[in-house]
């Protein structure tokens, strides 16, 4: 009995589903008929095309060329004959002599653009505008400048450092670069 009425509980719902599952559908309207599209009358339109416009006939033009101014003639003078060249006798070949079992390692030698002779003279100037440059901005308060000068100011600084450390390898040229950089900021900096 007890099955039965489990069984009975279980298949209840069931069963309910099975009665209520009938699609709906809507009940057919004679008056909502849709009617057919009308015809449709379409006219060919012939449209002409635009004639040709001919093309706009430029004005005409001086072609006439410059006089050009006259010009002397060019003389040529006979050369006199070279004399004929003499080739020295070829050199014997040079014999290099034995190398030794290890040579010592050199540093690179820096490429000297000024000459040995002058390079002091160079040096010297070079430290000049170092000089002139630290005297101006010894002569600038850091403190009174704005952001856009104190940075110009931390420039010309780091310049002459750089300078410096130029003139110890002795890259002359690449010193007196910066050291011009650094006296022109310089200068600016105090009002010259």
């Amino acid at each position: 009995m007890r099955k039965t009425l489990w069984l009975l509980v279980l298949l209840a719902p069931v069963g309910a589903a099975c009665t209520h599952a009938q699609a709906k559908t809507t009940p057919d309207m004679p008056g909502l008929a849709m009617p057919a599209p009308p015809p449709r009358d379409v006219e060919p339109t012939e449209v002409e095309p635009p004639a040709p416009v001919p093309l706009v006939i430029e004005p005409a033009r001086n072609t006439s060329p410059r006089p050009r101014p006259a010009t002397p003639p060019v003389r040529i003078e006979p050369k006199a004959p070279e004399p004929p060249k003499t080739e020295p006798p070829p050199a014997p070949p040079v014999v290099e002599p034995p190398k030794p079992a290890e040579e010592p390692v050199k540093p690179p030698t820096t490429l000297q653009t000024t000459p040995a002779t002058a390079e002091g003279e160079v040096e010297r100037g070079i430290r000049a505008s170092l000089q002139h440059a630290t005297a101006d901005l010894n002569r600038v308060d850091y403190r009174a400048l704005n952001a856009d000068a104190r940075t110009q100011y931390d420039m010309a600084k780091g310049f002459v450092r750089k300078a410096d450390e130029a003139i110890r390898t002795k890259n002359l040229l690449f010193a007196k670069n910066l050291a011009e950089k650094a006296a022109a900021i310089a200068a600016q900096l105090a009002g010259r």
